[in-house]
């Protein structure tokens, strides 16, 4: 499948991304936010993919909706369009929930019981744990994903619920909420999930009851933030796990760097290697439309928009994310030849 983001000259100015290298720190706030209603503008009208709708709740979505967030490690924030409409966070709380349990378990383990190698299969595929012997091969994936829910310490399902809430809710500065609705319409059609689950268990690699880590899989996905609640939480990874906004650390540094670690290897699934090689920076999509990139040292982007392309990723989102890595210097591989090298 060819990537929404193929054609840089479309999209980006190619004497800006060639001056915006990953050295030395983000632009002014000016120039951030006049980037951020440059972008929101340039790409409005933009309705290239559908909404997704295997989850009935997610196909009422409005396709128009868009917004775009921006947040600095020193603690400022800046946004454009509907940054403040509220949207289940689905599979970008993958992710987080990683770190939360890397932070719990530690760098060695959740390697050995999750893995990080891509599937370079759909992020759902069964098929991917079958040829790989059981392996969830990656907390980004459905099976990963799983597998690190079922890996969150507590006696009981209320307590491991808690323990992943109130994580997430720490990375974004304020207390997240479960959408009923999408909990609802989700643990209804979520047979799939239920299925892979139980893949796993037969092959042992499951740490706990396949139909409770189901359901709290479930419950993650369904928690409803905001644009710029994405943006604090990438800010946060960003940042050495301590909350730019509200100064709480959350994570150590070493878990922020296995995190972005797994987000460059398949936090979009099929198309990661596409991503980095456009873009330069690790990020994390979900199917409700919400996208977040993080660039380490400097802050975190994010985008809302639910029209998606193929493999289940925002195609605004994508296209926005890809504008301001070079608008804004973030490509972490980019750089210029340091001054008395001769280049």
């Amino acid at each position: 499948m060819e990537s929404v983001i193929h054609d840089a000259e479309d999209i980006v100015d190619p004497k800006a991304a060639q001056a915006a290298v990953s050295t030395g720190r983000l632009p002014s706030d000016e120039a951030v936010r006049a980037a951020l209603s440059r972008v929101h503008r340039r790409f409005r009208d933009d309705r290239g993919g559908k909404v997704a709708d295997y989850i009935p709740v997610l196909a009422e979505a409005d396709p128009e909706l868009f917004g775009i967030a921006l947040a600095h490690v020193g603690g400022s924030l800046h946004a454009v369009g509907d940054a403040e409409h509220l949207f289940s966070i689905q599979s970008v709380s993958k992710a987080f929930v990683f770190a939360l349990v890397d932070q719990e378990l530690g760098h060695h383990t959740v390697r050995r019981r999750i893995g990080v190698n891509s599937t370079g299969l759909p992020f759902d595929s069964v098929l991917a744990v079958e040829l790989n012997h059981g392996s969830p091969m990656n907390p980004m994936v459905n099976a990963g994903a799983l597998a690190t829910a079922a890996l969150a310490p507590g006696d009981s399902p209320e307590e491991r619920w808690e323990f992943v809430r109130r994580g997430l809710s720490r990375f974004a500065g304020r207390e997240l909420r479960l959408d009923q609705r999408v909990y609802a319409s989700e643990a209804a059609t979520n047979q799939r999930n239920e299925s892979i689950a139980r893949l796993l268990d037969s092959y042992g690699v499951l740490a706990r009851d396949p139909a409770t880590t189901t359901d709290l899989y479930t419950r993650q996905c369904s928690l409803a933030v905001c644009v710029r609640d994405l943006a604090v939480m990438g800010a946060t990874l960003a940042n050495g796990g301590v909350n730019p906004l509200t100064g709480d650390r959350v994570v150590s540094p070493g878990v922020c760097r296995d995190t972005l670690a797994a987000l460059a290897t398949s936090g979009l699934y099929e198309r990661s290697g596409d991503w980095l090689y456009e873009v330069g920076m690790p990020g994390k999509s979900g199917v409700s439309g919400g996208i977040v990139t993080v660039a380490p040292g400097k802050g975190s982007i994010a985008a809302f928009s639910p029209r998606l392309d193929p493999a289940g990723n925002s195609v605004r989102g994508q296209r926005v994310t890809h504008y301001l890595s070079g608008a804004l210097g973030l490509d972490l591989f980019a750089s210029t030849p340091h001054p008395g090298s001769g280049g």
